[in-house]
């Protein structure tokens, strides 16, 4: 009986882990709004750490949560650290580059709950009716990172973030075009 009961688990645990290793080891989370706004004004508002507590969708998580802002006021070489409740965690984002009010890569790194380093792209295009903003994250899924596919779809997780994000965006945007 014992026998079995291990044989069991034993085949439990190996399918598990396979499972884990066919996960993909590397994500994406993409999502695009339109703003009937110049490139200058979102981009004004992302390059600047200091405005994104008008837009991002984790500040409003944690209004207690303690910020720290360095290096350049903003552009390349600026930095945000945060530390906060669980849901917020602790990090730190670097503007790597910045190419005048048409992108910026920034550098995420998570500390709490648990450490993980990402990039995050943001780019403005100009349109017709404004300025197509595009917010993308993408990163490498270790072996801990497979197993959290298993249950839970980073898309799905964080999509609904950017999108929350982008329309705060595109509001504040609105209101402060030329």
């Amino acid at each position: 009986m014992w026998k079995k009961i291990a044989l069991g688990l034993g085949v439990l645990l190996a399918v598990l882990l396979v499972a884990v290793a066919v996960q993909p080891s590397e994500f994406r989370v993409e999502r695009s709004i339109t703003i009937a706004a110049p490139p200058s004004v979102p981009y004004g508002l992302v390059e600047d750490f200091r405005a994104w507590n008008k837009w991002s969708p984790w500040e409003e998580l944690d209004p207690n949560m303690k910020r720290e802002y360095s290096g350049a006021p903003k552009g390349a070489g600026a930095q945000y650290s945060w530390v906060g409740q669980d849901e917020v965690g602790e990090g730190r984002m670097t503007i790597e580059r910045a190419a005048e009010e048409r992108e910026l890569e920034i550098k995420l790194e998570f500390i709490k709950p648990f450490p993980a380093t990402n990039d995050t792209v943001f780019t403005f295009a100009p349109e017709a009716s404004g300025t197509k903003v595009n917010w993308a994250m993408s990163g490498k899924n270790d072996f801990l990172g497979k197993a959290f596919c298993l249950f839970m779809d980073m898309d799905k997780m964080v999509g609904g973030d950017f999108e929350k994000g982008l329309e705060k965006l595109k509001t504040l945007s609105e209101k402060s075009a030329p």
